[in-house]
């Protein structure tokens, strides 16, 4: 497995080894071994799955206690993919990060605790998979408003997206909880 940087640190693009052959492809999505050689020390509780239509923004998510770390890779479809850096000590705090992940090209992204995550689906339909470092715990999750100028996120949009109630009532990042 190969690693790639992102521009934020911490923040890292992993690109297993493929074999592939007319039957199809093969590859490792997930090795403790190979991640802990990589930097990435994580010890995963939790697996989730989403699957949203085309336009569905998804985020930007965190959880100020039970901070979780992400792996995350996506299934079917693509994804404009965003990362956002919450903590105050770091001098890339406020800044992000996005990337197209999709399908075809199976890449994974590792976020770890401290940063804010989201995406929209580019494609018809998108499924996301995501290896979790703590568990779900909602009293704790908060949602940084997808918009918010000072984040000077480009998304590439048609037309307005599809959010929840709660995305759609995000906090902008000067009134936002942070991690020290």
């Amino acid at each position: 497995m190969k690693s790639g940087a992102t521009g934020l640190p911490g923040v890292v693009l992993l690109e297993p080894r493929v074999y592939a052959d007319a039957r199809g492809v093969f590859y490792e999505s997930w090795n403790k071994r190979t991640l802990r050689d990589l930097q990435i020390d994580a010890d995963f509780v939790q697996d989730n799955q989403s699957r949203s239509a085309r336009g569905t923004l998804r985020g930007l998510h965190y959880q100020v206690e039970q901070v979780q770390g992400k792996l995350l890779r996506v299934i079917a479809g693509e994804v404009f993919d965003v990362v956002v850096d919450l903590r105050r000590s770091s001098p890339c705090f406020g800044k992000h990060v996005a990337l197209r992940l999709n399908a075809e090209t199976p890449q994974m992204l590792w976020v770890p605790p401290g940063f804010a995550h989201g995406f929209v689906v580019l494609s018809p339909v998108a499924e996301m998979h995501y290896k979790m470092t703590d568990y779900y715990a909602p009293q704790h999750e908060r949602s940084l408003l997808w918009n918010d100028p000072a984040l000077g996120i480009a998304w590439p949009l048609a037309a307005a997206p599809l959010l929840s109630a709660k995305d759609a009532a995000g906090i902008p990042l000067a009134q936002a909880q942070t991690y020290p």
